[in-house]
């Protein structure tokens, strides 16, 4: 009401120039409010879009391309990233092309043509592409470095000639592969994002992590938040993830994945056996037979220690399956050392000190695909896993075919090894018993997502991606609006001193008539 004061303040102001200044000075006012509150209400904001990574888990037994997706604004420095899709490379891991690295390159065509289908041509040349190799290599950088070191040379070369950003590969520790692994599996489970009422992200209120347990071909890694991370501080990775930070205990046991710790098995076998070239082997289904070069198994760094005086890298040794649960479970059982551990409850093979698993655990990667061989999946108890491991071990191999969904031999064959393993490490390694193997939960996949270090170590990545802001699309660009807003301000201004001035003037003569009113003589 004070915008209309010259009404309260001046009965004159009746005069058309003053109602025009009052309208005018009424429309500049409401224009002025009308187009800021449109500015402000409708504007827009537009995501900068998507980005794109591509990782390559360059497996012992086999590479996987990953590729992932996330919004470039981000959130709190780390993407919220999606896996969008998946594919295995044909053959063996890239440590098997020690002799011939230039052969890499065809089956890695199959896969990245399909990957160049899946993000849009104009973000090529904007994709990171990852390639991170895991024990395979780690295992043959020990043994053969410069071989180990031809092969990343090949797969930079390949790469080159990619309309991708190539970043680099190299050879990830077992630690990183291990916390990589443990933030894949709390970021699928919503442990550190989730969507609030409003469908936007924030971080879970007191939601506790889990633990990850993976099995490899080549090594086997534990992660999780111990009770004191202080404690255990040489064996503990600080990560930040969403403007947290967590300790996270992890380790890695070299040649104790599925793969180097079978050929420590058959090597073990032919050493207890009288036979050099015909060995029985209880974890075989029974009435199996093949015929492995002693290279197979012998010819691993994993396996030196066991090799025989009389090594002949080509010589075929025949292995008879016999299906004996109780001698597999036994010899299974001589793979691990805990003398050196003496008893103690934090050492649970190899002399290492470990932290007491605590809380939930997810297993994945092999864990995983042996339970689903065993006609279980996620939380059993550890009589359900016995019993049901005792009955597979039984079968002959004739029975194992109509048992299996996916019948593949060379996996066909090792479920049985492969259990009593996972049995041995998780009750005798990592100490889980009947009352917190439960806790256990043997997963695969979270939706489309695999549980895998690779979306992991994605996550850390993007930690180093700089962020792009949001863009704002206004209903008026902002010259135009400055300029509206000046003019229309300069105009209920003008209006405003005009009124002023008007009823400055007409009080003044208002005062001049009254004064003459007065000195006239009647």
């Amino acid at each position: 009401l004070s915008v209309f004061f010259p009404f309260c303040c001046c009965r004159m102001l009746t005069r058309t120039p003053s109602v025009v200044a009052q309208v005018f000075l009424f429309l500049s006012i409401v224009l002025v409010i009308a187009i800021a509150v449109i500015q402000i209400n409708q504007q827009q904001i537009l995501s900068p879009g998507l980005k794109y990574g591509i990782v390559l888990d360059a497996g012992s037994s086999r590479t996987t391309v990953y590729v992932y997706e996330w919004p470039a604004e981000k959130e709190n420095d780390t993407g919220v990233v999606t896996q969008t899709f998946k594919c295995n490379v044909k053959g063996p891991g890239i440590s098997s092309y020690e002799s011939s690295p230039g052969a890499l390159a065809k089956p890695l065509d199959d896969c990245l043509k399909k990957v160049k289908e899946r993000i849009p041509a104009h973000l090529h040349k904007n994709t990171s592409v990852y390639l991170g190799a895991t024990a395979g290599m780690r295992l043959l950088r020990l043994q053969n470095e410069s071989a180990a070191n031809e092969v990343l040379a090949s797969i930079q070369n390949y790469f080159r000639a990619q309309p991708f950003e190539f970043r680099g590969a190299q050879i990830i520790t077992g630690p990183e592969e291990g916390v990589y692994g443990w933030i894949t599996a709390n970021y699928l489970m919503g442990n550190f994002l989730e969507r609030n009422l409003w469908r936007t992200w924030v971080h879970p209120y007191r939601k506790e992590t889990m633990g990850a347990l993976d099995l490899g071909g080549a090594s086997t890694q534990i992660s999780f938040i111990p009770e004191d991370s202080q404690e255990h501080f040489n064996s503990t990775l600080q990560v930040k993830l969403y403007g947290y930070n967590y300790n996270v205990y992890t380790h890695s046991y070299q040649c104790y994945g599925r793969d180097e710790a079978e050929k420590k098995l058959l090597a073990l076998l032919l050493q207890k056996s009288n036979a050099s070239s015909n060995v029985d082997n209880p974890c075989y289904p029974r009435n199996y037979n093949t015929s492995l070069t002693m290279k197979y198994f012998s010819g691993s760094l994993c396996t030196q220690s066991l090799r025989p005086a009389n090594y002949y890298p080509n010589q075929l040794v025949n292995f008879h399956g016999t299906g004996d649960p109780g001698l597999c479970q036994k010899m299974v059982s001589l793979l691990f050392s805990f003398s050196a551990c003496r008893d103690s409850e934090d050492c649970p093979f190899k002399g290492m000190h470990q932290p007491k698993a605590k809380g939930n655990f997810v297993a994945f990667s092999g864990f995983y695909y042996t339970i689903n061989a065993l006609n279980l999946s996620g939380h059993f108890s550890l009589d359900d896993f016995n019993s049901s491991m005792w009955f597979f071990c039984s079968q002959s191999w004739a029975q194992l075919q109509f048992m299996l969904p996916k019948f593949e031999e060379i996996y066909a064959r090792s479920y049985c090894f492969s259990a009593n393993f996972i049995y041995y490490l998780l009750v005798h390694g990592y100490n889980f018993n009947a009352e917190t193997w439960p806790q256990i939960r043997f997963q695969k996949e979270v939706g489309n997502s695999s549980i895998a270090w690779s979306l992991g170590y994605m996550l850390s990545l993007t930690n180093m991606i700089p962020a792009e802001g949001k863009l704002i699309q206004l209903p008026l660009k902002p010259p135009l609006f400055a300029g509206l807003l000046i003019f229309l301000t300069a105009t209920a201004l003008l209006c405003l001193l005009f009124l002023v001035y008007l009823c400055i003037v007409s009080h003044n003569q208002k005062n001049i008539a009254h004064v003459q009113h007065v000195f006239i003589p009647e």
